[in-house]
């Protein structure tokens, strides 16, 4: 057969859906891997689905977006903006935030563009970089805080690069980037004429005192910031693949037309049962993040007891716990991260993703679990989890 093209073979299939399914093959497993909610969606949302299914419309909707759907997202994110969205100009409704990404990426990039990617960073960043004939330049955040050294990034532009990507609250390290940093990020793309591309779905799981900002918000960064982010963490409907991209008319006007030969449009009727989300109360936000502050502190308290060294995330519902004392036994040495999630998944009956797939460094000691489960589900993940306890006694 012909050959197939050179970009497929210099990126794998995800490594997070790809544990899922190993999850799925083994039964009785509880799948930490990939990060989706096992609870309902408001009711608000269920109740508005139901509606649509008879009413409709079950037709195609306007490509970039229903109408009333991007006039509701614009009313509810110019808080986060400090300013008016203009919904017929400035907002692009995709097919989830994966879409939202790639067609940024695609927007803005050249082949042969740079764009720096903060490590470790969502895995489809790279892939998404390639895929648009962009090369990544990674820029460490150093751990135990993930901080990053500014100079690397004015480096970056210097080399040209044409964009840095930020996810805000991050995956998978949950780091929550301070209006300071994101104002020195800021005036670098503003200095070097570049573009900010942000993922901001975990906007609304941030743990107190952190607080999430948007980059477009900040002073003169509107048009030098793409802003990409979905309903899927804050209204738990992952399956829904309902995104955004916001910006700047003329960037806006470019992701339209490849939005539209990506994927047409997102799903009509999810488009009109959503808009019920978009118009809930403050009051449905301050209960998600109170909601997920129990799980965080739950869960964390559990890995405490059984002795799991762990991140604490300040966003995200993601937390990276090290298994090197365990990469040092007998049993595993000279395993990597990748062959123990296997393991631990047919064993332990706990599904993780290895910490390398999130690292352009050679990591080969940690692992992700998520935490947006029942407590219930998560107590179970947790006695699961002491069987690890004993391998070190």
């Amino acid at each position: 057969m012909p050959e197939l093209s050179k970009r497929v073979g210099t990126f794998t299939d995800s490594v997070i859906r790809r544990m899922t399914r190993i999850s799925d093959s083994c039964p009785g497993s509880i799948n930490l891997s990939q990060g989706f909610p096992d609870f309902d969606p408001p009711k608000a949302l269920m109740d508005a689905l139901e509606e649509v299914a008879h009413k409709g419309p079950h037709q195609y909707s306007v490509t970039f977006g229903a109408e009333n759907f991007r006039a509701a997202l614009a009313k509810k994110v110019r808080k986060n903006f400090n300013r008016d969205i203009d919904p017929e100009n400035e907002i692009v409704v995709t097919c989830g935030g994966t879409e939202a990404m790639m067609a940024a990426m695609m927007t803005i990039c050249n082949p042969g563009d740079k764009v720096m990617v903060f490590s470790p960073f969502y895995e489809n960043y790279g892939a998404d970089a390639i895929l648009s004939g962009a090369e990544p330049i990674y820029i460490p955040l150093v751990p135990p805080t993930y901080s990053f050294d500014i100079n690397l990034i004015e480096n970056g532009f210097k080399e040209g690069a044409k964009a840095i990507i930020i996810c805000n609250p991050s995956n998978p390290c949950g780091k929550v980037f301070t209006k300071e940093e994101l104002t020195a990020i800021g005036e670098l793309a503003i200095k070097y004429d570049a573009f900010v591309v942000t993922d901001e779905v975990y906007e609304h799981i941030v743990y107190k005192p952190y607080k999430h900002i948007s980059v477009a918000g900040l002073p003169g960064m509107f048009d030098h910031t793409i802003t990409c982010n979905s309903l899927s963490k804050t209204y738990s409907i992952t399956g829904w693949r309902l995104g955004y991209i916001i910006g700047p008319k003329d960037v806006i006007e470019g992701a339209k037309k490849v939005h539209d030969f990506l994927t047409v449009g997102a799903a009509a009727p999810l488009q009109e049962a959503a808009v019920a989300g978009l118009t809930l109360p403050e009051s449905y936000y301050e209960e998600l993040g109170e909601l997920y502050t129990k799980k965080r502190d739950f869960f964390l308290k559990g890995l405490d007891e059984i002795g799991l060294v762990h991140t604490v995330p300040q966003g995200s519902y993601f937390v990276l716990v090290d298994i090197s004392p365990f990469l040092a036994l007998e049993q595993f040495r000279g395993w990597t991260d990748l062959r123990f999630c296997e393991w631990m998944v047919k064993n332990i009956k706990v599904a993780a993703v290895p910490g390398s797939s999130f690292f352009k460094e050679d990591v080969n000691n940690l692992i992700r679990l998520h935490f947006a489960r029942s407590e219930e589900v998560l107590q179970e993940a947790l006695n699961r989890l002491k069987k690890l306890e004993n391998l070190l006694k």
